[in-house]
C-alpha cells in the first residue's frame, strides 16, 4: 500500500461506495437496523472495515454477502466498484422450487372455518 492509503474505511461510507445502497444515509440507515453484518457481527455505521472482512447486507428481502477486496471512500463508477468487491451470494432457487402458497383473491374477505382449515392442513398445521 502507498502511504496515502488507509487500512480502514467506515463500513457504512464503503457499501455506499460500492453501490450496496443508493445513498450512505440509506447504508447508515442499515447499519442501525441491523441489516448489516461485518464477519458475523452486527455492525454500527462508523465499524471500519478491512481488506478480505466478509459484509453481509439485507436489501429489499434478500441477503448478500460479499467480501471487500479493495477499500474505497467515495463513490466510483459501477465498473471500477466492481473491481472493490467479490460476490458470494448464493444464486436465487429456480422459481419451479420455491413454494407455492395459497393465495385468496384480493377483496374476498376473510377466509371461511371451512377454507381456514384447509389451509391449515396444506400448510401441515394440526388442529390439536
Amino acid at each position: 500500500m502507498s502511504s496515502g492509503e488507509t487500512t480502514s474505511v467506515r463500513v457504512d461510507s464503503w457499501a455506499w461506495s460500492v453501490r450496496l445502497f443508493k445513498t450512505r444515509a440509506a447504508a447508515a440507515a442499515a447499519c442501525r437496523a441491523g441489516h448489516v453484518r461485518v464477519n458475523g457481527v452486527s455492525a454500527k455505521p462508523a465499524q471500519p472495515v478491512q481488506m478480505d472482512d466478509e459484509v453481509r447486507v439485507r436489501v429489499a428481502g434478500t441477503e448478500r454477502i460479499v467480501v471487500v477486496a479493495r477499500l474505497i471512500r467515495k463513490r466510483v463508477g459501477a465498473a471500477e466498484a466492481g473491481l472493490c468487491v467479490i460476490d458470494r451470494t448464493p444464486p436465487p432457487p429456480p422459481r419451479e422450487e420455491l413454494i407455492a402458497l395459497p393465495r385468496r383473491d384480493r377483496g374476498s374477505g376473510r377466509p371461511t372455518k371451512h377454507e381456514r382449515r384447509e389451509l391449515n392442513r396444506l400448510r401441515g398445521f394440526n388442529d390439536d
